[in-house]
């Protein structure tokens, strides 16, 4: 660890104590605690475009945007005055509204096969509820996932891989019983011959393959080209649905998300983060084939009080507008190209092994010491202790990366090639200290 003189918090360090009287660990979800990192997490006052304030009032160029869900930055103007009339109009009715049609005619309009879509509240819930779907639609009932990829925290994907290419799903939780888990099988990523192995032994029983089609829970992994398309074609050959887990990636990386850019069409896919505009909304949605076995119509249960709510619906509507008149995603793009451009020297100077890995305007930089791995892989101790000096060497100089070294940093609209020339000092300046 660094010698430099660490900045104290103490509203924070104050904030923190009190929280952990009355919220398990003295927060709402668990990356926000800074235990990969050490140190007691920040609480935020505030959000402005790039930016965030501390409760200590100290400001912070933000690599995290809410875990990739501001994409044009803390309190966009127009974002933040369609939610304030929105909400003059009522934040919720458990009826339907005008907004949820427009946000759903958008994502319809934007994503290949897309036919229908329901809104929920979460990406965890968009899921769940499309695993249901899934399963109804099959009539089967194994669902396959990949080492590495997350995909919320229902029961049933809350698992981990054992040994072997093929795996039970083994529950990587406590409360999580083994009997909710049988039926997730678990294989390695970019790996063809694992899933033809599966599939030749249990194929006819397999409802669907679930997939980040960018991994970016556990890193940024960046599979080969072929893998995808090697997805799409066993799930075809055995009557299977494939499904894009999108929540971080859909509407961030493309206006068609992956699925555009691989040109590849899934039966299913679900959504969250960008289409909320900061507003807790997920979705999923596939062709009307699959989508009208959901209730009302059909006999696959999902609902949700606040589901399509007029307030949230409104957010991800000017989001997804400013998005497209503003040529948001060839401008992150650009801005991604041009983080990379300025990073890597610095990492190649560094002391120790760092990694820059890039889709689009999500970066990751691994300290793998055989180089950015494309499937899991566990990080050594010494990685973890240097992931942890840097990321408080960072924060002392106003850059607030995710605290955790298998998360992704992402960028928004508000970014500037000021920005960047922050990020790329501060990086500098942070390795030869803690070198």
């Amino acid at each position: 660890m660094t010698s430099e003189t660490v900045t104290k918090h103490p509203r924070s360090d104050e904030l923190f104590e009190r929280a952990c009287r009355v919220i398990p660990g003295g927060v709402n979800s668990p990356v926000r605690a800074f235990r990969a990192v050490g140190g007691t997490p920040l609480f935020i006052e505030r959000g402005s475009g790039q930016h965030l304030v501390d409760a200590d009032g100290r400001t912070y160029l933000d690599l995290v945007g809410s875990w990739g869900a501001l994409i044009l930055g803390h309190a966009h103007p127009a974002v933040v005055a369609a939610i304030n009339a929105a909400s003059r109009n009522g934040t919720t009715f458990g009826a339907p509204c005008a907004a949820e049609v427009e946000l759903a005619e958008r994502l319809v309009d934007s994503y290949p096969g897309l036919e229908q879509v329901r809104f929920v509240s979460s990406g965890n819930e968009a899921v769940m509820s499309a695993i249901r779907l899934a399963r109804a639609f099959t009539g089967r009932d194994l669902i396959v996932k990949f080492s590495g990829c997350y995909h919320g925290h229902a029961d049933h994907l809350l698992v981990a891989a054992g040994s072997g290419l093929a795996t039970f799903g083994r529950p990587s939780s406590a409360g999580v019983p083994e009997a909710f888990t049988a039926c997730t099988r678990v294989l390695p990523l970019d790996d063809e011959s694992a899933v033809e192995e599966l599939f030749a032994r249990e194929g006819a029983r397999i409802a669907a393959v679930i997939i980040e089609p960018v991994p970016a829970n556990h890193g940024l992994l960046l599979h080969r080209r072929e893998f995808l398309p090697k997805l799409r074609e066993v799930t075809r050959r055995h009557g299977s649905l494939l499904l894009f887990d999108e929540v971080i990636s859909g509407f961030r990386l493309a206006r068609g998300g992956v699925a555009e850019l691989v040109n590849i069409v899934p039966d299913l896919a679900t959504f969250g983060k960008v289409i909320g505009g900061g507003m807790p909304v997920g979705g999923f949605g596939g062709p009307r084939e699959i989508m009208q076995r959901l209730a009302p119509i059909g006999d696959t249960y999902q609902a949700g009080t606040l589901s399509g709510n007029p307030v949230a619906m409104a957010s991800g509507i000017t989001t997804l507008d400013i998005m497209v008149k503003e040529s948001g995603w060839e401008r992150l793009e650009k801005l991604g190209a041009e983080v990379e451009r300025a990073v890597l020297p610095v990492l190649a100077g560094a002391s120790f092994p760092i990694h820059f890995v890039r889709a689009g305007s999500l970066f990751w930089m691994s300290l793998h010491d055989s180089g950015a791995p494309r499937t899991a892989a566990p990080l050594s101790e010494k990685a973890l202790g240097r992931f942890s000096a840097l990321f408080h060497a960072m924060l002392e100089r106003g850059v607030y990366l995710p605290p955790s070294a298998y998360e992704a940093c992402f960028l928004s609209l508000a970014h500037t090639s000021a920005d960047v020339e922050q990020l790329t000092r501060a990086l500098r300046e942070s390795l030869a200290a803690i070198a």
